[in-house]
């Protein structure tokens, strides 16, 4: 099969690799579609990385002793490889299990975890079936496409009542943004890259604020009339989280999505804030809802997805990714087939 790889800083390759095997609860996916997340950033570290990729959906064609999926299921592929059997796990909570499974050494195998491929290992426990009435396109947005913030907006409870900003208007402030505005708030939006800025306009953001030119609290209040209900950090700049907590108001609430390192907030008492870090969401618990939003949001994700690429043109599609004028990539590990197999739903 074919699989991309960053070999180097600015060199990411298509090589060839061996197809997984199924074994006990892992099966194997046909990866038909692979949606592009933030490993363009390991290709401009020259951090090398031979899995690349974590988001996946496509058709099981082998699964192995599982009695949840047969040959042909439409599935998405969640992120990581819990353990399966910890709180965390059991609960739903699996993207904090501290005792990932290394299913390559489980099976003695060389290569199967990556999603920018053909094929992918995983447990079945981590997989979750598309219904009939949506496409896979639109099943992508079940990974980190809507992931991240979905789950910080179940946390946080937002519904039509609220107002929400969202910090950072890349792929998952973007998600955000059509999920506010398809649960029905007020939407606001933090960005200084023009593209985006207008991407976040055209998927429904009343308005887009620039950090380098605007005071964002100070016109949040004024718009508001006392400051946001709540807010999604997902840009990891320095001062975002800080910026954010200044334009919610008294007890709102506030999810930190974006991986940055530290995080400055100003004096948390008066303001009375609860605080989300939030990585993903429950896939077991929640899987129903999911599907809603992405119904409820169609014409939406068809505005979200700026590119749909071949895998073998995965350089060129990092290309884009580093300036920034993109909304989400989603690439085709199998080409033209798998261009043909997204149109049957």
């Amino acid at each position: 099969m074919r699989a991309a790889e960053i070999t180097g800083k600015g060199v990411v390759e298509v090589v060839d690799r061996t197809i997984p095997q199924a074994s006990g609860d892992l099966i194997v996916v046909k990866i038909l579609v692979a949606p592009m997340c933030t490993e363009f950033k390991k290709r401009q570290n020259g951090t090398e990385d031979h899995s690349l990729g974590h988001e996946a959906v496509g058709v099981v064609t082998d699964a192995g002793d599982s009695r949840r999926f047969s040959v042909g299921d439409r599935v998405a592929v969640m992120p990581h490889y819990g353990c399966g059997v910890c709180y965390l796990c059991t609960s739903g909570d699996y993207m904090h299990c501290p005792n990932q499974r290394d299913v390559l050494a489980e099976t003695g195998q060389d290569y199967g975890t990556a999603t920018y491929s053909q094929y992918l290992l995983k447990p079945d426990w981590l997989v979750i079936k598309i219904p009939d009435d949506i496409s896979l396109v639109h099943g992508a947005m079940a990974c980190c496409g809507f992931g991240p913030t979905f789950g910080a907006l179940e946390r946080m409870n937002v519904d039509a009542l609220d107002v929400l900003l969202v910090s950072g208007c890349g792929p998952v402030g973007l998600g955000a943004i059509v999920q506010g505005v398809t649960r029905g708030a007020r939407v606001f939006a933090i960005e200084t890259h023009p593209f985006r800025a207008e991407l976040a306009r055209k998927l429904g953001a009343e308005r887009v604020f620039n950090p380098m030119e605007e005071d964002v609290p100070a016109l949040v209040r004024e718009l508001t009339g006392r400051g946001a209900d709540a807010g999604i950090e997902t840009s990891g700049a320095p001062t975002a989280a800080k910026n954010l907590a200044l334009s919610v108001r008294s007890r709102g609430k506030l999810s930190v999505v974006a991986w940055a390192g530290d995080v400055s907030f100003p004096p948390l008492v008066p303001q009375g804030l609860d605080i989300f870090g939030v990585w993903h969401w429950n896939s077991l618990n929640l899987v129903e809802e999911m599907w809603r939003s992405v119904r409820k949001a169609s014409d939406l994700i068809d505005v979200m997805i700026t590119h749909v690429m071949p895998l073998e043109e995965v350089s060129d599609a990092m290309d884009i990714q580093d300036t920034g004028a993109c909304g989400k990539i989603l690439l085709l590990p199998h080409g033209d087939l798998a261009e043909a197999e997204l149109q049957t739903v």
